[in-house]
């Protein structure tokens, strides 16, 4: 852990591209202002570690965990606090985040299955998150008529499931035509929520 009373050991993982777009400029923002909080970082970008982002057969056949997953794991393991940046694209999440989530939030690691009862245990509890998220429609629009689908899937159905509780969002958008000052404003408030760990 940090050497600060209160540090935490956060984990940010860049779900899409880790250069070049704005997601990626809100994760080195948050990751930073962790760093000088005195919170333990690291940070892990999904485009680059090596993995098949398909999970064949379900659960029916263990699929052997690359090692790059095998050190997500551990680095999740190891996190009191999970940061994910992603964009909305059609409406949910990049198919590589995806893919992520699905080859390593699997039984006896992420959950486990009681005999009897309807739902899992949560086997990550005692870790809170943040979601970073970019989308070009208006985050009012995407809230109030499409109902925030990739937000609802990310929060509710899958790091609340798990045991990873609160969940907190930023909205970033649109993102389409968005000035510098309005970019430089959203940069802020990720770096503000860091200190909110």
């Amino acid at each position: 852990m940090g050497g600060k009373t209160g540090a935490k050991r956060v984990l940010v993982i860049a779900a899409h591209a880790s250069d070049g777009t704005f997601g990626s400029a809100l994760a080195q923002a948050y990751a930073e202002a962790a760093g000088q909080a005195g919170h333990e970082v690291r940070v892990l970008a999904l485009d680059r570690i090596a993995f098949d982002p398909i999970l064949h057969h379900g659960y029916k056949v263990v699929q052997e965990l690359e090692p790059d997953l095998k050190q997500a794991q551990e680095s999740i393991t190891w996190a009191n606090h999970l940061v994910f940046a992603f964009p909305v694209w059609w409406g949910g999440v990049p198919a590589l985040l995806k893919g992520f989530l699905e080859r390593i939030m699997l039984p006896g690691f992420a959950f486990k299955y009681q005999k009897g009862k309807a739902f899992p245990a949560k086997l990550l509890g005692g870790r809170s998150a943040h979601l970073l998220v970019t989308m070009d429609t208006p985050p009012w629009y995407y809230r109030l008529v499409y109902r925030a689908p990739a937000i609802r899937q990310m929060k509710t159905t899958t790091l609340e499931f798990c045991g990873i509780t609160p969940v907190t969002t930023l909205s970033c958008g649109p993102m389409l035509d968005s000035t510098l000052d309005k970019r430089s404003a959203w940069l802020d408030r990720a770096r503000a929520m860091a200190g909110t760990i």
